[in-house]
């Protein structure tokens, strides 16, 4: 005659191994690591000053722009 079991050992601990495993992979995923934390706030500062220093170009053409108007303004009246 054959037992009757309703669980068996050892499926139940290969059901505990992964249910751990997933567990400790869940709980890795969640945190950053400091270093990369790091070096995005490195990359925001960079991104900021790249910011300025085009905003600062950009002005900088534009008044540029603005005299060679006013300079094609002022030959094109003389003729």
């Amino acid at each position: 005659m054959s037992e009757t079991r309703y669980w068996e050992p050892n499926k139940m601990k290969k059901i505990a191994v992964v249910f751990a495993t997933a567990g400790l992979l869940a709980v890795a995923a969640c945190g950053k690591k400091p270093e990369e934390a790091a070096n995005n706030a490195a990359n925001v500062v960079d991104n900021a000053a790249n910011a300025v220093e085009n905003a600062a170009a950009n002005v900088s053409n534009a008044a540029d722009n603005a005299a060679n108007v006013a300079g094609n303004a002022a030959e094109n009246a003389a003729h």
